[in-house]
């Protein structure tokens, strides 16, 4: 068998995985026993009966820095933390926003608690939300909890719950909805499947359909209809880049504020011009990660967190009753 995958079979109760494994065995980290020879090569063959020291380096600082940025923590300890997320903030640093980013946040907030993710003393991003969608997002502090939420994602385990504002009712009663290839109908839920991969056309967007996209699932509940628009629940299957936006944007009910995938979408005129003035500048996609629910990576526990409805999606439902 291959040194670096005998070695993950041997640490896997200790969660470090293969990728991490290679780069110790390439940094001359892994010894073969009696002897203390350094072994460098990942693919070496070893047999049964071989002996090996590893040497695991203490986690050196990541690149992005620390900033004390106020976080809504629901849920921490030493292996894992659940955070919501404000709208406005990046999870990752990436160009054109390397700081303010729930990252750097997190590295402030857990200092010296973060046991290492691959080697580093950073917080292991399972997942992500967009910057303007608001609510429910975990994060690991260790290698094991990294480990183990990454396959319950994998393994679509996670339960993930979003509300949303979009424009329209989707509707068994509606043709076209019915008639899309992409659409079909269960027990009190309208499912979505597609593939969604990069737009030919604009490389900033996702679209449906694209040949060598990845697949996607979103089942989608109306809970109250309000006048020109409605509040739906979205269950995620799977989790592709703005998967919901995209999704109900191809069935026709883009989410209300939704400059990408929306277009402009105008207020009826039955409510008033302040409403509709109000509904028209606001200033994101009315989506919102309300229920995040998983087994704890380390203790097995089952766990599950709901957040409200924020108050900027609470007063745009407002705006859209007729007074």
């Amino acid at each position: 068998m291959r040194l670096d995958k005998a070695l993950a079979l041997l640490c896997e109760p200790h969660s470090i995985s293969r990728s991490r494994l290679r780069a110790l065995i390439e940094g001359g980290a892994v010894f073969s026993l009696p002897d203390d020879t350094a072994l460098t090569n990942p693919s070496m063959k070893v047999s049964a009966g071989a002996a090996f020291a590893i040497i695991v380096p203490p986690p050196v600082d990541a690149i992005p820095q620390p900033e004390a940025i106020p976080l809504t923590v629901v849920h921490e300890d030493d292996h894992l933390i659940v955070i919501d997320k404000p709208a406005g903030m990046v999870v990752h640093p990436a160009p054109g926003a390397w700081t303010g980013t729930l990252v750097n946040a997190l590295l402030a907030h857990c200092g010296d608690s973060l046991a290492g993710i691959g080697g580093e003393k950073r917080p292991g991003i399972v997942h992500r939300i967009d910057k303007d969608t608001t609510g429910l997002l975990v994060v690991a502090k260790s290698d094991a909890a990294h480990h183990g939420l990454s396959a319950q994602f994998a393994a679509h385990t996670i339960e993930r719950l979003y509300t949303a504002l979009v424009w329209g009712e989707p509707s068994r009663a509606d043709a076209r909805l019915g008639g899309l290839p992409a659409t079909s109908f269960e027990p009190g839920w309208i499912r979505i499947e597609t593939t969604i991969g990069r737009s030919r056309t604009d490389r900033k967007k996702m679209a449906v359909g694209i040949k060598d996209g990845r697949h996607a699932i979103t089942r989608v509940s109306l809970r109250e209809r309000l006048g020109a628009a409605t509040l739906v629940e979205c269950r995620l299957e799977t989790g592709r880049t703005h998967q919901i936006r995209v999704h109900l944007a191809h069935v026709g009910h883009p989410l209300v504020g939704d400059q990408t995938y929306g277009r402009a979408r105008v207020p009826p005129q039955s409510l008033s011009p302040e409403a509709r003035a109000a509904i028209s500048a606001f200033p994101r996609q009315a989506l919102h990660a309300a229920t995040l629910g998983f087994d704890h990576p380390v203790t097995g526990e089952t766990m599950r967190w709901t957040s409200p409805l924020p108050a900027d999606i609470t007063q745009l439902c407002a705006l859209f009753e007729v007074k």
